[in-house]
């Protein structure tokens, strides 16, 4: 008897490898089917250094700087605007992305608006940087012109990311663009979503943050650059002094003692409690939640004393400061500032309050504060109610001035009741606005400026020249889909009298899902309802982890981008499925269960997703009435082990197609991040 106890235990080990086996095999032909199908932009996810290279190709045709008018820029996020430093009546919009639900373009045109004549010009020149969404200028404070460092670029389904470490300085007048090289590893390293400012000849440089195959990183290093040395200084802080926390899409602005900062965004280690199983018990597991900041700080920096040595890097000193006072409640991510006389002006901004692990409610917000830099404090800033029209009074309905006058005035009446939709009989009983007038010697209308903001939004670009703020597009969310403004406004900040339509477009069409994330898992052979083992199924698998790989909020960043909370790795579009049966733990891309990393061993792996295996196998112990008290500690972590194996070696010839793709490109910031557990999105949304 127990002979024939032994052979069946063997005839099941063996039709257990022959079934991964099988599983192997099949995963393989279904990634050669997906690799055949792919399209010309699939291509180019894989090697990002081509890319680039054709934009560097086409950008020498260039052979000196042009330019032409042309209409308002493209519909786009994370984009930078400025005032420009030379011409009081000129701004400069530089970069960003556009991602349609499928795909992500970026861009690195630069075009000059000019507020005077409300025109739009394009500039080309030999040297522009590539394009790139995310990065950071500033003005050069004494040294006069633009300087701009960093940014982001993906391929267009985003499975490869790359971030930048070049720097620039714009010339104002000329246009020209002009690299400033530095020796390697005496610059910054690549990063996005960081924020720089100007403190007499230096350019004040903080946070950030870089993807890598594991993880968003934020960061908290801080950076200044002499503009007359040419030289990037990383200060030594003094011993035991205070710094902020990382983070990335704060407000840095420039003060008579250095800079000051305020808020910020960034996700930060929590632990959490999984669902209790059927027996009773519950699984901890570390995750990473979003955190918005509302500290603020104080960069105080001394130059150096006159006849020191040349590269003699200033003295530095963060200092907190105080709660600001009144500030924006409650508090708020992509609450875009720029800087005037003294004072931040912000606007804007998105709270995301967490429902579930599953998701998260957002609330945007299109109000007006200006910041006190001296006082520390933040006063709403609200548009003055229109002064009602006054009636005119006519004295002498007799004569034939009078009459003509009463004419007149029964016409204009008519005239707006028309256009409120009013009967004719109504328009005595109310006192009605004169209508919009036209430009002498023109055939365009000038528009009445609106007494409300514009729509709510977070991220938009903010830029302040003589006395009048310009809002530039802004990202909003709805659902599942991202919503990139095509507008521009205007707004005197002296009179507060009401806000200017620049241009106004509609977005363009949205290609993504509308109604989330409706993936299914395929369906698996008769023996995927058999328990082995490993103690589950693969659809047991993908079931158990499904809610936990579902994004806290619907991003970005496309992303983030998408951006800018950083959740949401599936942007990308749901390729096609092929049409053959397959098992569903076999390595198929759209897998939810957690993946392997390039160049992470097997041991690696476990280490990192011991928790998440362990879960879901209680979880499955669960649904098939098996009490948890039956298996030791080490039995179930035996089995957890078991199961991530196979995951592991079921991914690798994924795997290390991409740790070859990034050996050859060389290439340490280009990184996968469609499979990962915590799966940073790329844009807008990333909340930078």
């Amino acid at each position: 008897m127990a002979k024939d106890k032994k052979s069946k235990s063997d005839g099941k080990k063996a039709k257990l490898e022959e079934k991964k086996k099988k599983q192997v095999k099949k995963g393989q032909k279904k990634e050669k089917a997906k690799n055949a199908k792919a399209n010309e932009s699939d291509a180019e996810d894989i090697d990002l250094d081509a890319v680039l290279a054709e934009y560097t190709r086409q950008q020498e045709q260039f052979h000196k700087v042009s330019e032409t008018a042309c209409e308002p820029p493209r519909s786009r996020a994370a984009a930078t605007i400025i005032p420009s430093p030379a011409n009081t009546n000129e701004l400069f919009l530089f970069g960003g992305e556009y991602f349609n639900g499928a795909l992500a373009t970026f861009f690195n045109d630069l075009h000059v608006y000019l507020t005077d004549r409300d025109e739009w010009r394009i500039v080309t020149s030999l040297n522009t940087p590539l394009p790139r969404s995310g990065h950071a200028w500033s003005r050069g404070g004494n040294a006069g012109g633009v300087y701009l460092f960093g940014g982001e670029f993906s391929s267009p389904k985003q499975a490869t990311f790359y971030h930048y470490n070049d720097f620039y300085r714009l010339e104002p007048s000329t246009r020209e663009w002009t690299r400033l090289e530095s020796p390697k590893g005496k610059g910054p390293p690549a990063r996005s979503g960081h924020r720089m400012t100007f403190y007499k000849n230096y350019i004040i440089l903080f946070g950030g943050f870089q993807d890598t195959s594991q993880q968003t990183k934020y960061l908290a290093d801080l950076w200044l650059y002499d503009t007359q040395s040419f030289t990037w200084h990383n200060p030594v802080l003094p011993p035991a002094s205070q710094k902020p926390d990382a983070r990335s899409s704060f407000s840095f602005l420039p003060h008579e003692n250095g800079a000051v900062l305020y808020g910020g965004y960034s996700r930060v280690k929590a632990t959490v409690t999984g669902k209790q199983t059927k027996g009773g018990g519950q699984v901890q597991r570390n995750v990473l939640k979003p955190l918005v900041h509302t500290d603020s700080w104080l960069l105080r920096v001394v130059p150096p004393a006159a006849g020191s040595a040349p590269k003699t890097p200033p003295s530095v000193r963060w200092e907190r400061r105080k709660k600001p006072a009144n500030t924006p409640n409650p508090p708020r991510a992509g609450a875009t500032m720029a800087y005037h006389q003294g004072r931040g002006i912000a606007f804007g901004g998105v709270h995301d309050v967490e429902e579930s692990e599953e998701g998260i409610d957002s609330e945007f917000f299109n109000t007006l504060y200006a910041w006190n830099i001296q006082r520390n404090r933040y006063f709403p800033l609200t548009l003055r109610k229109p002064r009602a029209a006054k009636k005119v009074k006519v004295a002498e309905r007799g004569t034939r001035r009078g009459r003509g006058q009463a004419n007149e005035e029964e016409l204009l009446r008519n005239l707006a009741a028309i256009e409120a939709g009013k009967p004719y009989e109504d328009a005595d009983d109310k006192e009605w606005d004169l209508p919009i007038e036209e430009k002498e010697g023109s055939d365009k209308v000038v528009k009445e400026n609106a007494s409300e903001f514009p729509h709510p939004r977070f991220n938009a670009q903010l830029a302040v020249q003589n006395d009048v703020l310009y809002i530039y597009g802004g990202t909003f969310e709805k659902g599942d889909r991202e919503y990139t403004f095509d507008e521009m406004y205007a707004v005197d900040l002296g009179k507060l009298d009401g806000v200017k339509e620049i241009f106004r477009r509609e977005p363009e069409n949205w290609q993504g899902s509308e109604d989330g994330d409706s993936s299914e898992d395929e369906d698996g052979s008769d023996d995927d309802d058999e328990y082995d083992e490993d103690g589950e199924s693969a659809d047991e698998d993908a079931d158990t982890t499904a809610q936990e790989q579902k994004p806290l909020h619907s991003e970005s960043k496309r992303k983030s981008n998408r951006a800018t909370a950083d959740d949401d790795a599936n942007s990308a579009p749901v390729e096609p499925p092929v049409e053959e049966e397959v098992e569903t733990s076999a390595p198929v891309v759209d897998d939810p269960r957690p993946h392997p990393r390039p160049f992470e061993s097997r041991r690696e792996f476990f280490v990192r997703t011991s928790i998440e295996w362990q879960e879901l196998l209680m979880e499955s112990l669960a649904k098939r009435g098996l009490q948890i008290e039956g298996f030791s500690a080490k039995e179930i972590k035996t089995k957890a082990f078991e199961m991530s194996e196979e995951k592991w070696w079921d991914s690798r010839e994924e795997i290390t197609a991409m740790e070859e793709e990034q050996d050859a490109a060389g290439i340490g910031e280009v990184v996968t991040l469609a499979d990962r557990g915590d799966a940073a999105a790329t844009g807008a949304a990333r909340r930078r």
